[in-house]
């Protein structure tokens, strides 16, 4: 297959000889064949030209969750793939957020197959432990020679110290990464958003920002004991970056990413009791929201996430304290930076991650992969829920403004536009 993108604005900070200039490209069996201000192409090439059309390397979410296997009433693998494609992203980890949970190669063997036809590409975590019940390690290497990208009891605590060094000692051998939910749950006890003066005024159980500050200090400790990679999945406090940087100042391996909905909103949010705002970690106050966006721009923070979580509206239509954590995420991401950061950081961010995964960087250059995106910066638009892409509806961004127009994605001979 042959494509020629005709006058694009090409996005890519790394690339200092064509950030923001504006040419044509042309893409033959799945390579950037060539890059130049004007190409005659093919008379049977696939020709993509919109409005304003900007194209940057494909986006990366170090963070989703679908459904499939046992919710694909949620969102199954493959609709949530072309919902990411559609939102701009070629690539995702995906989650252990299903039922069963992926604790053996032949669960990643699965979560793999299930996403192998569609246009962006699904590589899956498995879990930590068995079960996720934070007793025995799950089958690590084996999981990993299947494809896990990593190790994660997802939005569950390691509270077994001695389990969280064993697995940082094992896993070096064979270069895995581990993952460590932030949360003391003896501290967060049956809290269910940030415990501030928001909580108190609302009546609602709080979860001290100490409880995720305790967990990533004691993690830290642990991790600089026996070396080896760790990965906070999704922090959200002005300490908790601060301890984070301060590890990164000893040498230590060890990364963190923070979700787009910690950075556009804080827990004043709540004041309408509207369960779409019930997420874990919580949101938090405007200082820790500011701490996280100034973590992001000094790149403490590796990564955004959009922590994607499709829930059923039986599990969101119920009392504040009852119903599920989890807001839908991808579709919102670019707008929400774009309209936060610029179009320029916002891109740069949502390109970074891959590395701290073993995922090879797309490169916007002649000769390399096609991996994609496409969209358009300038729009403005307030999310409508009957717009909404993903089979769920739990989204905390409906009735926001946010800024840009994604068009779609193209990963090597796949297009989703």
């Amino acid at each position: 297959m042959t494509i020629h993108i005709k006058s694009a604005i090409l996005v890519d900070p790394s690339n200092k000889n064509l950030h923001l200039k504006k040419r044509d490209i042309l893409i033959k069996n799945g390579r950037i064949d060539k890059i130049a201000a004007r190409i005659e192409a093919p008379f049977k090439a696939t020709k993509i030209n919109f409005p304003n059309l900007h194209v940057s390397p494909g986006w990366f979410d170090s963070g989703v969750s679908f459904g499939e296997p046992g919710f694909e009433e949620r969102e199954t693998i493959a609709h949530g793939l072309e919902v990411a494609g559609k939102s701009g992203f070629t690539e995702v980890i995906l989650n252990p957020n299903t039922y069963p949970l992926p604790d053996s190669s032949g669960d990643i063997v699965f979560l793999k197959n299930a996403g192998k036809n569609a246009v962006s590409k699904v590589y899956p975590l498995g879990t930590l432990t068995v079960k996720s019940e934070g007793t025995a390690l799950a089958e690590l290497y084996d999981m990993k020679n299947a494809g896990a990208i990593g190790f994660y009891d997802y939005k569950s605590a390691v509270t077994n110290s001695n389990l969280l060094k064993i697995a940082l000692q094992y896993a070096q051998n064979f270069g895995g990464v581990v993952y460590s939910f932030p949360l003391d749950m003896e501290i967060a006890g049956k809290g269910v958003v940030n415990e501030g003066t928001v909580s108190t005024r609302l009546g609602l159980k709080g979860i001290p920002a100490i409880a995720e500050e305790l967990q990533v200090a004691r993690d830290i400790s642990i991790l600089e004991y026996t070396g080896g990679s760790l990965h906070i999945p999704t922090i959200s406090s002005a300490k908790s970056v601060a301890l984070v940087e301060a590890a990164k100042k000893k040498g230590l391996d060890v990364s963190c990413s923070v979700a787009i909905h910690n950075l556009w909103f804080d827990d004043e949010a709540l004041e309408g009791f509207d369960s779409n705002f019930k997420v874990l970690p919580p949101l938090r106050t405007k200082n820790d929201s500011k701490a996280l966006v100034k973590g992001l721009k000094s790149g403490v923070i590796d990564m955004v996430t959009t922590d994607h979580s499709p829930m059923d509206i039986e599990e969101k239509r119920v009392e504040f304290d009852h119903a599920a954590y989890g807001t839908l995420g991808l579709e919102y991401a670019f707008g929400a930076l774009n309209a936060m950061m610029g179009m320029e950081q916002a891109v740069g961010l949502l390109i970074k991650g891959r590395e701290r995964f073993g995922i090879p960087a797309p490169k916007l250059t002649e000769g390399s992969g096609a991996n994609l995106t496409l969209f358009n910066p300038d729009p403005e638009d307030v999310i409508r829920k009957e717009d909404i892409l993903s089979t769920s509806k739990n989204s905390m961004f409906i009735g926001e403004s946010l800024k840009g127009k994604v068009y779609g994605v193209i990963y090597q001979e796949g297009i989703l536009i």
